[in-house]
């Protein structure tokens, strides 16, 4: 009697250990009972029927989608090539196995489609100077289908804009330009600030034959600091008397 009981207990152990299933934290199980939806399975210790109820597993932190880069033609017709990453994570663990086939699949190809409606609504401008405003559109874009799906969007980040070369070389032609243009007035502006100071110290030293004298000592010695010349003093008197001096003209 003892001996039949062997076999017994070992299929009694096998039943109970393929009942057992454990989930972990970050994954949900989706129970089915021969093909229909039975329940949740929540992380830790769980049990089902054997050979009847099978699990499917879905991991619910958030993930990662790197959308292949898209060529599209902006409003001003410039082509251009873009690649975003798409931050979703899964809410309804049913609603991503029973409504769609492969929902990582199906979130890729919408988000390609929806990256290349949203982008082509913008001029290249907008587009270069919005990324974080686009990327909101195209998130509010992706919710509404996902949300069916039982996933939900977290973020949606531009990674680069690829200019074509043509492009590039123009638009570095403008920024050049842009910054001579800026130069030039800065230097303009300088010239007339400085035209301004001299025509106050004119006026200034013309008021005050002191100023006059000590800007004369001031060059001089910046000359002499300069060029390291020998430089011969001239009284005013005696310059003047010189001038008043006149060569008799011969007959």
């Amino acid at each position: 009697m003892k001996i039949y009981l062997i076999p017994i207990g070992l299929v009694v152990i096998v039943i109970f250990a393929l009942s057992i299933r454990i989930v972990q934290e970050w994954e949900r199980g989706v129970i089915f009972l021969l093909g229909r939806y039975r329940r949740e399975l929540k992380p830790g210790f769980n049990l089902l029927i054997p050979f009847f109820e099978y699990a499917r597993y879905v991991d619910v932190r958030t993930r990662t989608m790197d959308v292949v880069p898209q060529e599209v033609m902006t409003k001003d017709s410039v082509p251009v090539q873009i690649d975003a990453v798409v931050y979703y994570r899964v809410f309804d663990a049913m609603k991503s196995i029973v409504q769609v086939e492969n929902f990582v699949s199906a979130s890729t190809l919408l988000a390609q489609s929806k990256l290349r409606d949203v982008v082509g609504k913008y001029d290249l401008d907008t587009l270069l100077a919005s990324k974080d405003q686009i990327g909101k559109e195209i998130l509010e874009a992706l919710q509404g289908p996902t949300d069916d799906w039982g996933i939900t969007i977290v973020s949606v980040e531009i990674k680069n804009i690829e200019l074509p070369d043509n492009m590039k070389r123009a638009m570095a032609k403008e920024a050049e330009a842009i910054r001579e243009k800026r130069a030039r007035q800065i230097k303009a502006s300088a010239e007339e600030d400085a035209s301004k100071a001299f025509l106050a110290a004119a006026k200034t030293i013309e008021g005050a034959p002191e100023a006059m004298l000590l800007r004369q000592l001031q060059t001089w010695q910046e000359i002499g600091a300069e060029q390291n010349s020998l430089i011969i003093l001239v009284p005013t008197e005696f310059a003047k008397l010189l001038s008043s001096v006149q060569p008799k003209k011969e007959k």
